[in-house]
Parts: C-alpha cells; structure tokens; sequence
C-alpha cells in the first residue's frame, strides 16, 4: 500500500510539472527581466537579492497550496475510477470554466450511456421473453407430431428416422431454453444429493432412439457414487455431452465409467472421429466449432460452452482429451470442495 502510494505521488508530481511548465517558465522570464532591468540601472544588489528570495520564497509556498489540491483531486479521482459505480454529482467541485466544462461534458456522456443501456435492457428483456415463449409454444407442435408417429402402425425404417430428427428439433428447443436462463440460473439451481447413476441412466434413455437407429453400442458400468449438485443442470451436461459423442461416431461403442482412483470423475468415452489437437482449447468458447464442426455443417459451437458455464456455477469441472480417429475423452469431476466448504 505505501509503495503504491509513493509511486502515485510520483506520477503527480510529475503530472503537476508538466501541467504547470509555462507557469514555471513565464515566473523564470519574469524574473530574469527584473534582474536585467536592476543590472540595467545599477541599483545596489542587496535589494534585489532581498526582494528575489521574498518572491521565490511566497512562490514555493503558493507551489505547495496548490500541488497539494492537485494531488487530493488526483486522489479523488482515483478512488471514483477504482469504485464499482461512480455518480457524476461526486466528482471533485470544478474550480475554472474548462473543468466545469468537462465536467458538463462527462455528465452529457453519462446521461446517453445510462440511455443507452436502460434501451439495450429493455430489448434483452423483450427478446428473451420472445424467444422463451417461442420455445414453450413450439413444444405443442412438438409433441403432437411425436404422438403421431408414435401411433403410425408398423414402425417403419422411415418412421424411426422421422422420430429421431423430431427428436433433435426437441433438443434444440431445449437448447435455446437452456441457454436463455443461464444468466439467472443461480436462482434455479436446488443443490441436494443425488445417485449418479440415475442421472446417467436418464440421459442415456433419453438419447436411446438415437443409440438405436446408429447402431452405437453403449458400456455403462456400475456407477456407485452420490454427488451434490442440482439434478436438473447436471441432466442436460450430461445430454449434451452424449449428443455429441453420438453425433461425431458413426461406429463402434460409447464407455460411461467412473474414473479408476476418482470416486467422483464421470468419463463418457466414445470412438468418434475425435478433435483436432489444435480445436481442444478452443472447443469451450462459445460459438467456436472447429474443424469437425465445419465439417459436419451443423454444429452451433453452443453445447460445449454451456456445459462448461453450467458447471462452474455448479462447482464441478470438466475437461476434454481426444485423438483424431480414435475417440475423444471427457472427464467431468463432480466433487464440491466449495460447497462442502461453506
């Protein structure tokens, strides 16, 4: 603390040297004149030198007085920046008409920010209810399309492919409904202890048509382990995190095991086409779909980042290992030091 204050001190002393240079320089002019004008006439030195040292003396102490103003403004103003909201009426009172009008200026641009963002928040909260009503009258249709293939008799090969993309299009809704109560989700969230495996096992029922129609064999071994989190959240991680997996493999088998030595590392494995050395550390950014993505034309670059943000809030991590054409890894640790801390 003392060191930045010295190194603060220093900058305003500098600051007031190089504010007040003509000042200095117009005092220094003045001076010299006086002195040529007593040399000029042949006035006795002890005067001159006597009323010399009377002026710089009262201009070093008029120096001080007003150093010392400029640096408690200058202190001011730093306590306003480093606040988290700074109101235009507790800026320093202005002592010239160029302050005032800089201050008059920053009271203008404050008052068209707040303008601004009172109408981006009103347009955020008129999308968002849109969108969120969009998705809740979209299910309608939805479902009533899945009850009608559900009563087609004969379940024919094309049947079961009109199911599964009906069923992408539910996922989607989801999404999107996902994504739009992610900012509030901390006043959705209900933190209680739940038997992983039935969280499992309903992510995977839910993707079960999807299972079948690739032929994608599943290995889900025994998972004894309770965690604390909120089931809900955690249930669409794992969706979309097994959306993926089967998405990217066309053949071949996806592995959903506890971690050996971790009692609460979820792996879900798969032997996809895997991810690009290059893609993995940009595969949690939203909207970023690398070259799989690119690829397949479809991808949003919207899951991995959800699933990253919901479990941060949840306090969980997750983290992503893969080998092209040989599968990709991701391990989600589901141990709470924070919440068993508190």
């Amino acid at each position: 603390m003392e060191d930045k204050m010295i190194t603060s001190f220093g900058f305003a002393f500098k600051a007031y040297l190089k504010a007040r240079v003509r000042v200095m320089i117009a005092f220094a002019l003045f001076m010299l004149v006086f002195a040529i004008v007593y040399a000029l006439y042949h006035l006795p030195l002890e005067p001159a030198v006597y009323s010399s040292e009377l002026v710089v003396a009262l201009a070093f102490v008029f120096a001080c007085l007003d150093f010392m103003r400029f640096y408690q403004k200058h202190l001011r103003l730093s306590d306003l920046i480093n606040a988290a909201s700074v109101g235009v009426g507790e800026l320093p009172r202005s002592r010239n008409l160029l302050e005032r009008d800089y201050q008059n200026l920053v009271r203008d641009l404050a008052e068209n920010r707040a303008e601004l963002i009172s109408q981006f928040d009103n347009r955020q909260t008129d999308m968002i209810d849109y969108y969120t009503l969009w998705a809740h009258q979209i299910k309608t249709p939805i479902s009533a399309m899945g009850l009608l293939l559900q009563t087609d008799e004969g379940a024919s090969e094309q049947t079961r492919a009109y199911q599964q993309e009906l069923f992408k299009i539910e996922q989607y809704v989801e999404m999107v409904l996902q994504y739009l109560r992610l900012e509030s989700m901390s006043a959705d969230l209900t933190l209680l202890e739940y038997d992983l495996a039935d969280l499992v096992r309903q992510a995977v029922k839910k993707y079960g048509i999807i299972f079948i129609n690739k032929k994608i064999s599943l290995d889900l071994d025994e998972i004894n382990c309770r965690v604390l989190t909120d089931e809900k959240w955690l249930v669409f991680v794992l969706e979309q995190i097994i959306s993926n997996a089967l998405k990217y493999t066309n053949q071949g088998r996806i592995s959903i095991y506890l971690e050996e030595g971790s009692e609460k590392t979820l792996i879900i494995e798969d032997t996809g086409v895997g991810i690009r050395a290059e893609d993995i550390a940009r595969i949690f950014d939203r909207g970023f779909t690398g070259y799989n993505g690119r690829m397949d034309k479809k991808s949003t670059g919207i899951g991995l980042y959800l699933c990253q943000q919901v479990l941060n809030k949840l306090s969980h991590s997750i983290t992503v290992t893969s080998q092209v054409g040989k599968g990709t890894k991701v391990s989600i640790d589901l141990s709470t030091q924070r919440f068993e801390a508190l």
